[in-house]
């Protein structure tokens, strides 16, 4: 009996591989040579060798355990799942390499699989689902009825292995439909009470005079020619002149009382799918110009850009887990304010006054809330006097003037989502009602697609069930659809003032 030696080696990741080995002089060549062998956890596997054995080496010894029982038989013992490397030298110098699978043993295999039923059982109840094991890989398949109970199931699975997810998901139904409301309610109220006097002598005593506290336009005299008398303008004809001839005196009396209101009432309406971005604007685009930076010694190049205006609402529904509609909402409404407007380069740029709120609220189908509101009182008062001709008792009224304004501004906006259904087939969509009709058609055929459908343009029927990988891909967001031509808020093209504008709606100026 030879001694025999067992070398058990802790190394990771030995790789089996063939090589040839050049002999010692005076012995004869030998070449190594590989195999592959398997064995479950558990079982034992005796390998025969053709020459006595000198020596034998595993690669993992938590995987598998090798001994010599004999000079020409070596036993493998599976120890735990995996896969090692086992070496054998024999006396001559010859190596052999064995590549050895240990797999789990098929009572364990069947143990894991139960555990894996009888929970997909009870947290995926009424849910046909399959699961087989195969080389420490676990295969799931089946239909379940969504994405959620789909990733349940996996979770589940994986804990007898890497899952490979053959599911089916069923066809989920449509994304609800969000209709919002949003009331912009607002009333401008202004008043305002003028009252001064400013008078005037085109001659009393040989005097050309008058007299004005300077808060309105007073008459002008012009200075008399040889022959003719004096003549007296006045530039507001809404004040009160009264002239006595005899004493060539008279006066302008500013006596003016106005009220003005202004009433907004916009009710856009928009809808959304859950989840994804809606916008509206009722309105339109005005050009301004702008100061393009230029190279040294040379002025500054003007374009021309658009800004929008109008009544405009931007809002993302969400319908939460609760059952209520989050809602990321931008309501606004502007116009355009002459009254404020700037002259540039000789081009009148109009302001824009708006109104607009930006939150985000939470309710349910059918509520409203106010989201915006403003209660603004303004009230201005002038008051001037000539110096101590104003300060007389009575008298001095005459040379006083007062201009007094008040202005009230109130406004509301409010939100209201709802779910909403589209209009069945066969059902007249609502139109609007004109007040006067067209002209007939010149050839009496309708200007759409002929009624009727036939097979080869009815669409397909819908399936039960798809792959999950495929629903997936049918819930990315699409791209973002690009409107060649049009400009953002703020943003725009245009071209150089008194050339061709780069915009396809911009107009060269006058």
């Amino acid at each position: 009996m030879c001694a025999l030696s067992v070398l058990l080696c802790a190394e990771s990741g030995l790789q089996a591989q063939t090589t040839t080995t050049a002999s010692l002089p005076g012995a004869v060549p030998v070449s190594d040579s590989t195999n592959d062998v398997a064995v479950a956890v558990g079982k034992t596997l005796l390998i025969d060798t053709a020459r006595p054995i000198a020596r034998v080496a595993v690669g993992l010894g938590d995987v598998a355990e090798a001994s010599a029982v004999s000079p020409t038989e070596i036993l493998v013992n599976g120890k735990a799942a995996g896969e090692t490397s086992l070496i054998i030298w024999d006396r001559r110098g010859g190596r052999q390499f064995f590549n050895v699978t240990v797999r789990a043993s098929a009572a364990v295999t069947t143990d894991n699989l139960d555990s894996i039923r009888r929970e997909l059982a009870i947290e995926l109840p009424g849910q046909p689902l399959k699961v087989t094991a195969e080389n420490d890989r676990v295969f799931l398949r089946g239909t379940v009825k969504d994405l959620t109970a789909s990733g349940r199931a996996v979770q589940i699975a994986s804990t007898g292995g890497r899952v490979v997810n053959l599911l089916d998901v069923n066809v989920p139904p449509s994304e609800p439909q969000i209709l919002l409301k949003v009331r912009f309610c607002s009333v401008d109220r202004s008043k305002e009470l003028a009252l001064g006097l400013n008078p005037v002598s085109s001659g009393f005593g040989n005097t050309i005079a008058g007299i004005t506290t300077g808060e309105f336009a007073a008459p002008t005299v012009g200075s008399p020619t040889p022959g003719a008398a004096s003549t007296v303008s006045i530039s507001n004809p809404l004040n009160i002149f009264a002239f006595l001839p005899g004493l060539n005196i008279g006066a302008s009396l500013e006596a003016l009382e106005s009220k003005g209101v202004v009433e907004t009432l916009a009710e856009p309406n928009v809808m959304a799918v859950n989840g994804k971005e809606a916008s509206f604007l009722a309105g339109g685009e005005f050009p301004f110009p702008m100061a393009q930076a230029s190279g040294a010694g040379s002025s500054a190049a003007i374009t021309i850009e658009f800004k929008e205006y109008g009544i405009r609402l931007n809002f993302i529904p969400t319908i939460t887990p609760r059952g209520t509609i989050r809602l990321q909402v931008a309501p606004e409404v502007s116009a355009l304010d002459f009254a404020h407007a700037v002259e540039i380069s000789g081009f009148e740029v109009p302001a824009i006054t708006s109104r607009k709120v930006k939150t985000e609220v939470e309710l349910r189908d059918g509520q409203s809330f106010v989201i915006g509101g403003l209660l603004d009182n303004e009230e201005t008062e002038t008051f001037q006097k000539i110096p101590f001709l104003g300060d007389i008792p009575i008298l001095g009224k005459l040379f006083q003037s007062m201009d007094r304004k008040k202005a009230n501004t109130e406004l509301i906006v409010v939100v209201t989502p709802e779910l909403v259904a589209p209009i069945p087939a066969g059902t007249a969509p609502p139109a609007l009602k004109f007040p006067s009709p067209f002209l007939p058609s010149n050839s009496g055929i309708a200007m759409n697609t002929p009624d009727g459908k036939t097979p080869e343009t009815e669409l397909p029927v819908p399936p039960a069930s798809i792959p999950v990988e495929k629903l997936i891909e049918s819930m990315k967001p699409e791209p973002t659809m690009v409107i060649e031509g049009a400009s953002g808020y703020g943003a725009g093209g245009g071209g150089v003032i008194g050339a061709t504008p780069s915009l396809p709606n911009a107009a060269a100026p006058q």
